[in-house]
């Protein structure tokens, strides 16, 4: 399919903000999703409910974490950098946070950069009330519609695309909230998973799309709505459905529910990516256990692409369900040839490749007795950067493997995300520099090969690809984006603009 003018500009640029951050696992090597959220209304202890689903979301989203709670008077938020054990583990910090509404983010920054202004919910003081907001996604035009703010007078106080929803609600001069809200949103581009508080309740809403993952929940007479089903599992709650695409729910403190579609119908695109790897196994999205979509997605690579080998071993964490699925259709024994770490933090990226080196070293282990002699079947997620999949592949020699063999469990990686994922600039994926033996020849593997985007969408349980309209947003596979990227599109001079990040301007831009 020949590409459009939009996205030849989306393939050589990048919006400001989604920069590469300096704390990233195995030398930024992995996709990272933005950000979790949590809500909880109408519960005896919201605070303590809120911080235990958060754990539960704690992987997607490792930076940052922040809580707000409503007495019924006041909003009182606690933020903190770090994980959520490390900032909301004590009765005295939960006791801090009163109420029978609050709602949590934890994050992981690409639009905005890091810092506790940044940390969400963020808060602000409207003309109607107290207004909290928690959004999970990235909002394509933001740079557009905060130049138009601040030309007519909006004073920002973080560098998060967020609080551009925050002041597009306070200048719409619609009378409740809600349809605030509403006015606020058919401005906005790109993708986004919402929790809301105000004084009068709780709105949940999901972009038309449904690009970001938004789910529903019931624990007794309190209603949850969170990012992922595994965060009700923790608390005790029951999984009512998911929030549908375009789709705004309305909670008030006598617990009517109230749903609106009020974008329209559109067909909907959830982003793929969360059956390959930012969903936690036990969860489900799209209406399917993301456990056994990936094992059908080992399965099918191993259709599509077999292998002669002795054993196949995934790359450990999230290789592993796909690697259950590969060699059980394989027929080859399943083995853990690669043992994980479980207690390496975050770790600075490293000037000198020995630094890099031993900080994969410090992650995975070769279980040497087992690989020595064989020939093995490497199973991973993705391949991004392609450093951490060369340097995996080195340690399988170094420790007697005969021949190592490399399977992905997604298509190749080309094309940066714009909806909520950090992803490196288009000039460092591999997949965009490289064809498929150069880059067999950069991870120095003896084979590779990709699942195809076809059997992907099989696998989750969909029919093969229809490119005239996904069934998902699979822009990081195929460059077809599925929404309008305005701030990537501008072509007019931006250096009189504060850039949603904390690096200058010259930082962000594309190579």
């Amino acid at each position: 399919m020949a590409k459009t003018d939009f996205q030849r500009l989306a393939d050589s640029q990048r919006p400001f903000g989604n920069v590469t951050h300096p704390f990233l696992d195995d030398d930024g090597d992995k996709l990272r999703e933005e950000c979790g959220v949590f809500g909880v209304i109408n519960a005896d202890q919201a605070a303590a409910t809120t911080a235990l689903g958060l754990h539960a979301l704690q992987h997607r989203g490792q930076e940052a974490v922040g809580i707000t709670s409503f007495d019924g008077t006041d909003f009182i938020s606690r933020r903190g950098l770090g994980h959520v054990a490390e900032n909301f583990s004590s009765a005295d910090a939960i006791s801090e946070l009163p109420g029978g509404m609050a709602s949590g983010h934890v994050r992981y920054s690409t639009t905005g950069g890091a810092g506790l202004r940044n940390v969400q919910p963020l808060y602000a003081e409207l003309a109607s009330g107290g207004f909290a907001i928690a959004h999970n996604g990235n909002i394509s035009n933001a740079m557009a519609l905060r130049k138009d703010l601040v030309g007519k007078g909006s004073i920002f106080q973080s560098t998060s695309d967020t609080e551009v929803i925050i002041h597009l609600v306070a200048t719409s001069r619609y009378p409740t909230v809600a349809d605030r809200l509403i006015d606020a949103l058919r401005l906005v581009e790109g993708a986004y998973a919402l929790v809301v508080m105000t004084p009068a309740g709780m709105i949940a809403c999901r972009d038309p799309l449904g690009i970001r993952p938004l789910v529903m929940g019931k624990l007794g007479d309190s209603i949850l709505f969170a990012s992922e089903s595994v965060a009700f599992d923790v608390v005790g709650a029951e999984m009512i459905r998911e929030v549908e695409p375009g789709e705004m729910i309305q909670v008030d403190f006598e617990g009517e529910v109230k749903s609106l579609h009020p974008f329209g119908n559109q067909r909907p695109r959830p982003c793929i990516f969360e059956h390959v790897y930012f969903s936690r196994p036990d969860s489900f999205f799209a209406g399917q256990s993301v456990y056994g979509a990936r094992k059908a997605i080992g399965a099918q690579l191993a259709i599509e692409s077999a292998c002669d080998a002795d054993l196949v071993v995934p790359v450990p964490d999230s290789g592993v369900p796909a690697a259950i699925g590969y060699a059980q259709q394989s027929g080859l024994p399943f083995e853990l040839g690669i043992i994980r770490s479980h207690y390496v933090g975050r770790t600075f990226i490293q000037p000198s490749d020995s630094a890099r080196h031993a900080g994969v070293k410090r992650k995975h282990n070769a279980n040497r007795e087992l690989v020595a002699g064989k020939k093995i079947v490497l199973i991973d997620d993705s391949i991004v950067r392609g450093t951490t999949s060369m340097k995996i592949v080195e340690m399988m020699r170094e420790a007697g493997a005969s021949e190592v063999h490399f399977r992905v469990a997604s298509p190749p990686t080309a094309h940066s995300c714009y909806y909520g994922v950090d992803t490196p600039e288009r000039s460092k994926l591999l997949a965009a520099r490289m064809d498929l033996e150069p880059m067999r020849e950069f991870i120095k593997a003896d084979s590779l090969a990709f699942i195809s985007i076809d059997g992907l969408y099989r696998a989750v349980g969909s029919s093969e690809r229809n490119s005239a309209c996904p069934q998902f947003c699979d822009a990081c596979f195929t460059g077809d984006y599925p929404t309008t990227l305005t701030d990537i599109a501008r072509t007019d001079d931006r250096s009189d603009e504060l850039p949603f990040t904390d690096t200058p301007p010259t930082d962000t831009r594309a190579a």
